[in-house]
């Protein structure tokens, strides 16, 4: 089967990550656990907020690669413990997200079973610059043989 790519067009140079990082969500969005909120807690700043009752500091793990936050829970069961039920179970997780360009983490604390991750957005910058138009040698016959020439290399 085919797939339709929707940055196959000549216009859209350059465009070929954000495929990739579609593709990314995707394969994570089947994910329920652990439950979360994503909240604007300023005008450039947001916090992801996890639910990871009964997860310690040493149970969690926060990485980021490749604009990629992912979010990783571990319990070791206590061997110690004789359960007469256990209802809470101590499943791992991993959850992820994709992150823009230049979002940066600031900062992660866990209170009250509650993982909150604050990152904060960069500020949008316009930029404009002019490019130089340089003449050409406008020889064609000194730029076909330069391309006969690169071609038999």
């Amino acid at each position: 089967m085919t797939r339709l790519s929707l940055f196959n067009s000549p216009l859209l140079l350059g465009f070929d990550h954000f495929e990739r990082t579609l593709d990314r969500i995707a394969k994570s969005g089947a994910e329920g656990y652990p439950p979360y909120n994503i909240e604007q807690i300023g005008e450039d700043r947001l916090r992801i907020t996890l639910a990871v009752a009964g997860f310690g500091l040493d149970d969690l793990e926060i990485q980021i690669e490749d604009n990629q936050l992912t979010i990783k829970g571990r319990q070791k069961d206590d061997t110690g413990r004789v359960y007469l039920y256990r209802g809470i179970a101590a499943r791992q997780f991993q959850r992820s997200f994709v992150l823009a360009e230049g979002i940066e983490v600031k900062a992660a604390t866990l209170d009250n079973g509650l993982l909150s991750v604050d990152l904060q957005r960069p500020k949008a910058v316009s930029q404009a610059r002019t490019i130089p138009i340089s003449r050409g040698t406008g020889d064609k016959a000194t730029a076909k043989r330069l391309t006969v020439d690169a071609e038999s290399k």
